[in-house]
């Protein structure tokens, strides 16, 4: 049975502090995509509206935040909400269920790249693409994201998605694709890990498995493009851009705080917001404290899906792989070793062979011959 009896009281009540200030500031954020709903084009980034005091104050407490909780974790060196381990699940059982993580996170993937792609967006609603790139990178998408679902040449399409992220930067610029850096953190993961033991690859092209070494650094890669992205989300829609993020809330008007009785202006909101993402972010790229942050952006995460429907709800669904995965996630050596064998050896084991990509093409030029 899990008992919290050998934590001491002074840290149940700092981080339940830090709990009831960050959600209530989350709560009180707008965690859609404003690019997804609102137009952004005439509005540039004002680092010299962030350079203000007031602006300034948010950042700063933010990183001393980050700072204290970075010490703790590296001190405390275990989390306080329990994981699977904490419940009863066995080692075989955490084993079988990793097996599965490649899968799920596939399909959380695929899905909104496939939208996208037939839709001629690149990666976000935001970034439309333009003749006659709207075709070519349509359909390389639709191709990624087809190849990653069956999980076909899994390693071959995520190294085509961390190129198909890098043009993007020449055909939407640099800020669009920063700010869809999970995609870059998902291509990394897919080309560690592989897509599992429920795939194409693991009964027609075993030669593609990844070795064990390399499936080790794959979480680490999901977590920080999560983490990169929300900390690059929360300057571009809100800290260094204060301007759109005012008119979004015109446009939706979202800052409900009167309603609680703490009326703020919209800019504090913003700030607020901002600052919230900014923290939720470098908390997952530095992997501190991963399960009680996760649990702290899962309430403001989904709180406008009433409002935004859909379009959030698929474009939102690599986060939420992400977020689920973290959960049942649990730092360490032991638990890395599961993950491994989860991978590589549940269900359907790797075949060893010898077989290689130089003897494919052997066969290929005797069999044209």
């Amino acid at each position: 049975m899990f008992s919290l009896g050998r934590v001491s009281m002074r840290i149940q009540r700092l981080f339940a502090a830090i709990f009831a200030v960050t959600l209530f500031a989350g709560t009180s954020s707008t965690r859609a995509h404003q690019k997804w709903f609102h137009e952004s084009e005439n509005y540039p980034l004002r680092f010299d509206l962030l350079m203000r005091p007031l602006p300034m104050m948010f950042v700063g407490g933010v990183l001393l935040t980050t700072l204290i909780g970075w010490i703790v974790w590296k001190k405390w060196g275990r989390e306080l909400v329990p994981g699977p381990e904490n419940f009863g699940a066995s080692d075989a059982r955490r084993s079988l269920l990793y097996a599965l993580v490649p899968f799920i996170l596939g399909i959380h993937l695929a899905v909104p790249m496939l939208v996208n792609g037939v839709q001629g967006r690149l990666f976000s609603p935001d970034n439309k693409l333009t003749e006659p790139w709207n075709i070519f990178l349509g359909v390389a998408q639709t191709g990624i994201a087809l190849a990653i679902f069956y999980g076909a040449f899994t390693r071959l399409a995520a190294v085509a998605l961390a190129v198909l992220w890098f043009v993007g930067i020449f055909v939407v610029g640099l800020q669009p694709m920063l700010d869809n850096a999970l995609y870059l953190g998902f291509a990394g993961f897919f080309f560690c890990a592989g897509r599992g033991p429920i795939s194409i690859d693991r009964f027609v092209v075993p030669f593609l498995e990844p070795s064990p070494r390399l499936i080790e650094y794959s979480m680490s890669f999901l977590r920080m493009g999560l983490g990169l992205s929300l900390v690059f989300v929360s300057f571009t829609e809100k800290l260094a851009n204060i301007p759109m993020a005012l008119s979004f809330l015109r446009e939706y008007p979202l800052n409900f705080t009167t309603a609680l009785g703490i009326p703020m202006s919209n800019e504090l909101f913003v700030l607020c917001a901002g600052s919230v993402e900014l923290l939720v972010g470098l908390w997952i790229l530095f992997g501190i404290f991963p399960r009680e942050i996760v649990l702290v952006a899962w309430v403001p995460i989904n709180m406008t899906l009433t409002i935004f429907n859909w379009s959030e709800l698929i474009g939102h669904l690599p986060i939420y792989g992400t977020m689920a995965v973290m959960l049942l996630w649990s730092p360490g050596a032991r638990n890395l070793k599961l993950w491994v064998d989860g991978v590589r050896n549940s269900l359907f084991p790797v075949e060893t062979t010898s077989f290689s990509a130089r003897q494919l093409l052997g066969t290929i030029t005797k069999r044209d011959v």
